[in-house]
C-alpha cells in the first residue's frame, strides 16, 4: 500500500503541474479508497496540493510563465473566498460535497473540450 501512496504522489505532482490544477482530480477518489470521508478527502487533498502548487508556481514564474501582476488579483480575492469555503466545508453532508465535486469535474471537462 505504501508504493501505491508514492505512486499517486507522483501521479498528484504530476497532474497539478502539467495542468495548473487538476491534482485533487486524482487525490481525493484515491484518499476516498483509503476510507477517508469526501470531507476528509477533500481537506486532505488540498494538504497535499498546496506545496506542490507553491513549488509549481516558482518554477513557472522563474521561467517566466506569469507575471505577479496577472496573478495578483486572483489571489488577493481568492484569500476571502478560500476563507469562506473553508468555513462552508462544514455546514454540507459528505454526499452534497460528492456530488458537487463530481459537477464541477465533468464541468471542467465540458468546458475543455467545448472552449
Amino acid at each position: 500500500m505504501r508504493i501505491k501512496k508514492y505512486l499517486f504522489g507522483f501521479l498528484i505532482g504530476i497532474v497539478n503541474a502539467l495542468f495548473g490544477a487538476g491534482g485533487g482530480m486524482i487525490a481525493v477518489p484515491f484518499l476516498k479508497s483509503l476510507g477517508l470521508s469526501q470531507k476528509q478527502a477533500q481537506a486532505t487533498a488540498i494538504s497535499v496540493i498546496l506545496p506542490l502548487t507553491v513549488l509549481s508556481a516558482i518554477i513557472y514564474y522563474v521561467r517566466g510563465y506569469f507575471t505577479l501582476s496577472d496573478a495578483a488579483p486572483f489571489i488577493f480575492f481568492g484569500f476571502p473566498g478560500a476563507i469562506f469555503g473553508t468555513l462552508l466545508l462544514s455546514k454540507f453532508r459528505n454526499s452534497f460535497l460528492q456530488a458537487m465535486f463530481s459537477f464541477f469535474m465533468l464541468w471542467a471537462g465540458y468546458r475543455l473540450v467545448v472552449a
